[in-house]
């Protein structure tokens, strides 16, 4: 097993040409949670080769995409479009390196496998975030995790099966980082393949039923009222 971003920096020559059913739920289920971003300022913390953040600043949103992984950023640079977001190399699990208040949404896509540290995570994307803003979350439903599935590519360079380092979070792990934060939990659901799914990915096709996708939207707390 390599670290995560080493795994990833591996990862990024192929990432985007590979059949991943988990993309493919995501992304049939996640913009309705989103809704429109025109003229809002969007963060994609952990956004990898791109794919959330070039969508959005095509769609009018000021998108700032943070990733650790060079590979991965490299990648995204080199896509149509990329000079209307601005790429950030940072290392997630560590203070954020923005104002607060700087977004209207807070996007972090399939990466909180990755995060050792649940709480001091989330308090950032909370401290990021407007408070009249929301931060949207997705993650591989921790069921995977109980079959021994994280996530995993073939190297090319090697032919071996590699997993980036993972964390086997339950959902009770992300809704307690979210409530020591005092963040409000607007939306959760969970999301299983389906046969039209599994007719579109061949490797889908061994999971139907299974859930594979947890999706999180979390605003701010509303304080409790007050009487005189």
């Amino acid at each position: 097993m390599l670290s995560a971003r080493a795994g990833y920096d591996r990862w990024a020559g192929i990432y985007d040409d590979e059949d991943n059913p988990l993309i493919m739920l995501e992304e049939r289920y996640l913009p309705d949670q989103l809704g429109h971003v025109d003229g809002l300022r969007v963060a994609d913390i952990g956004c990898g080769t791109g794919r959330h953040a070039l969508r959005l600043a095509a769609s009018g949103a000021k998108v700032t995409a943070v990733d650790f992984s060079e590979g991965m950023l490299a990648k995204a640079r080199r896509k149509p479009h990329a000079q209307s977001v601005r790429f950030v190399r940072h290392d997630i699990t560590a203070p954020l390196p923005f104002e607060s208040a700087s977004f209207d949404r807070v996007l972090c896509c399939l990466v909180l496998e990755h995060i050792p540290d649940l709480s001091p995570f989330f308090a950032e994307l909370k401290r990021i975030c407007s408070p009249d803003g929301f931060m949207l979350l997705s993650a591989m439903h921790p069921a995977m995790m109980l079959l021994g599935i994280t996530a995993r590519f073939t190297d090319p360079a090697t032919g071996r099966e590699t997993r980036p380092q993972s964390y086997p979070h339950q959902i009770a792990d992300f809704i307690m980082a979210a409530t020591r934060a005092r963040l409000h939990l607007d939306h959760l659901s969970e999301h299983a393949i389906d046969q039209a799914l599994a007719a579109a990915s061949p490797r889908a096709a061994k999971y139907v039923d299974w859930p594979l996708l947890l999706l999180m939207r979390f605003s701010f707390e509303v304080p409790a009222s007050t009487h005189s």
